[in-house]
């Protein structure tokens, strides 16, 4: 006779597996906070915006073209994002000049049919 047991495997993909999964008393993985808080502590109090900072003056200094590109870069297309905003300000000027347009659409619109 065959005893079944509670592990049960359901083929390649999903089910249980002895040993599978974070194990009992595991600390949580790595948080960015975590992570930056050890960066100041190690480089003696700097941000790591103080240390991005220092290595791109570094890269400046030694000339190193594809360092400085590369800070470059990252400036351009993550740092550039979040300060670009576009305002827009409705002023009684510029409403009644959409209302005009919209009103000169809607009739040349209209004059067709």
């Amino acid at each position: 006779m065959t005893t079944t047991t509670q592990q049960s495997f359901k083929g390649k993909t999903g089910g249980y597996r002895p040993g599978a999964g974070r194990p009992k008393g595991s600390k949580t993985s790595v948080t960015i906070t975590a992570l930056l808080s050890e960066i100041e502590t190690k480089t003696g109090g700097g941000t790591y915006e103080e240390i991005l900072v220092a290595d791109f003056l570094q890269a400046r200094r030694d000339n190193d073209t594809a360092t400085v590109l590369k800070y470059h870069n990252l400036i351009l297309n993550k740092v550039m994002n979040s300060l670009a905003r576009i305002e827009l300000e409705d002023n009684s000027n510029s409403i009644e000049a959409k209302q005009l347009a919209f009103a000169a659409a809607l009739s040349k619109l209209t004059d067709k049919n």
